[in-house]
C-alpha cells in the first residue's frame, strides 16, 4: 500500500565510496526490510547542474547500481529504477509547475546557496531553479509516505508537502465529494464506520494526532476499497478534499560518519575519498600515508588523537578498547602512527571484501543491472501511470 512507500534517489555520479555506503546505502539495506522501497538514479537531476558537461551519464548510473546492490540494496525486496526511463515524472512535473508558485522555489534555500557555491557554473536556468519541483514529482507520483533525508534535506520535503497540499486543494474538490465520503464510510460496516467517524471528530475538533493516526491504521485495513473511495477517506478524514497526492514525511537519517582521508567530509572532489570497489593494496596505501597529528614528528613524540584524522575513523573502526589503546599509545608515543592505522586498515578491508566480491558478479555480466533496472522500471511505471491517471482526471485532462 502507497502509505508506508519510502522513496529515494541519487545522482549517477559513477562509482561509490565509503561516505556514500556509511551515509546512504546502509540505511537503504535497513530500510528495504521495513517497507517497500524504491529506489532510483536522479539522471535527469544531473543535468540541473552539469548540462554542460553530462560526461557519460549511462556509464556513470551503470557502477553506481553496481556498487548498490554490492552493499546490500535487494531488488527482491526494493525497487530499482531510473528516474528518465519513467516519463510520467516529467509529466507530473510539468502540471505542477502551472499551479507551483514562483516565489515557493525561490525560497528553497539550496537555491542561492547552490549557486554561490557552483560559481563556475551558469545556473540561470529553468531546469535549477525548478528542479525542487522535480523532486517533488519524484516523491508525489508514487505516493511515497517516507523520504530519507538529512536535517539539511527536510525543507525539500516539506516544500514537497506544500506542492501536494496545493494541488489536492485545487483539484481534490470534486462534485458532491462530501456525499461520496459519507458513502464509502458506509461500506466500511457499522462497527467500522462508527468507530471511524469519532475518531474523526476528535481530530478534526481537538487535533487528537492518536485519534488522526487509529483513523489512518483503520483506512489501511479497507484493501476492498476502490482506491477513488480510499483517497476519498483519508481527505474526509483530514477535513480537506480528495486527496490526490500523498503529503510525505521526512524519515530522518544519521549523518555519515565516514570521515575522508584528511578528515574533512569524504568526497571524490576533495581527493579523500576510499571507494568500495578499491583494491585491498590501494586502500592499504592511502591510509598508511594518511596525515596525522602535526605534533608528531618523530615516532617518540607524543600527540593527541583528537588533532589526527585517523582518530575519526578509529570511532568508524574500533570498539571502545582498541579506541582507549590509541589514545593511551598516542599520547604517550607508546605506539608509532603506523602501528595507529593498522587496525583502521583492517577493519575497512574487512567490510570492503564482501562488497567487492559481490559486486565483481555484476561487472563479470553487465546484462544483470540491465535487467534489474528494467524490471525495476517497468514496476515503477505501472505504479507512475496510476497516480497520472488519478492526476490527469482531477485535472480536467481525462480523454477517455
Amino acid at each position: 500500500m502507497f502509505e508506508t512507500r519510502v522513496l529515494s534517489g541519487m545522482r549517477p555520479t559513477g562509482a561509490l565510496h565509503l561516505g556514500h555506503y556509511h551515509g546512504v546505502l546502509k540505511n537503504w539495506v535497513k530500510l528495504q526490510a521495513e517497507y517497500p522501497c524504491l529506489y532510483f538514479v536522479a539522471d535527469w537531476h544531473a543535468l540541473t547542474t552539469d548540462y554542460a558537461t553530462p560526461g557519460d551519464i549511462t556509464a556513470s548510473a551503470h557502477d553506481m547500481v553496481v556498487d548498490w546492490l554490492a552493499s546490500g540494496v535487494d531488488p527482491n525486496q526494493a525497487t530499482l529504477f531510473v528516474q528518465s526511463l519513467v516519463p510520467e515524472h516529467a509529466e507530473l512535473h510539468l502540471l505542477l509547475s502551472m499551479m507551483a508558485p514562483l516565489g515557493w522555489l525561490e525560497r528553497v534555500p539550496t537555491y542561492k546557496d547552490q549557486q554561490q557555491k557552483l560559481g563556475d557554473k551558469d545556473l540561470t536556468t529553468y531546469g535549477f531553479l525548478g528542479y525542487p519541483l522535480l523532486q517533488a514529482a519524484d516523491i508525489l507520483i508514487y505516493r511515497a509516505r517516507y523520504v530519507p533525508v538529512g536535517e539539511d534535506q527536510v525543507p525539500h520535503v516539506e516544500f514537497t508537502r506544500e506542492v501536494a497540499r496545493r494541488f489536492n486543494h485545487l483539484y481534490g474538490r470534486e462534485a458532491g465529494f462530501e456525499d461520496r465520503a459519507k458513502g464509502a464510510v458506509k461500506k466500511m460496516g457499522s462497527k467500522k464506520a462508527r468507530l471511524f467517524n469519532e475518531l474523526r471528530t476528535n481530530f478534526l475538533e481537538s487535533g487528537d494526532t492518536d485519534a488522526l493516526n487509529r483513523a489512518r491504521a483503520l483506512l489501511e485495513e479497507q484493501q476492498n476499497q476502490p482506491r477513488g473511495d480510499r483517497e476519498r477517506l483519508y481527505g474526509w478524514l483530514e477535513g480537506s478534499g480528495r486527496r490526490i497526492l500523498v503529503e510525505p514525511e521526512a524519515l530522518l537519517t544519521e549523518a555519515s560518519k565516514m570521515p575522508g582521508l584528511d578528515g574533512q567530509k569524504m568526497s571524490k572532489s576533495y581527493g579523500n575519498a576510499i571507494g568500495l570497489r578499491e583494491s585491498p593494496e590501494l586502500v592499504t596505501k592511502k591510509i598508511r600515508t594518511m596525515p596525522t597529528d602535526p605534533a608528531r614528528v618523530k615516532r617518540t613524540d607524543p600527540g593527541n588523537p583528537q588533532h589526527c584524522p585517523v582518530w575519526a575513523l578509529h570511532h568508524v573502526y574500533s570498539d571502545e578498547a582498541r579506541r582507549e589503546w590509541v589514545q593511551k599509545g598516542c599520547t604517550t608515543a607508546g605506539i608509532g602512527c603506523l602501528e595507529c592505522k593498522q587496525p583502521v586498515i583492517d577493519g575497512v578491508l574487512a567490510e570492503l571484501a564482501p562488497i567487492r566480491e559481490r559486486a565483481q558478479v555484476y561487472l563479470d555480466d553487465p546484462t544483470l543491472v540491465k535487467s534489474v533496472l528494467a524490471d525495476g522500471c517497468d514496476k515503477a511505471r505501472k505504479l507512475a501511470t496510476e497516480t497520472m491517471r488519478d492526476v490527469r482526471e482531477a485535472m480536467g485532462l481525462d480523454y477517455g
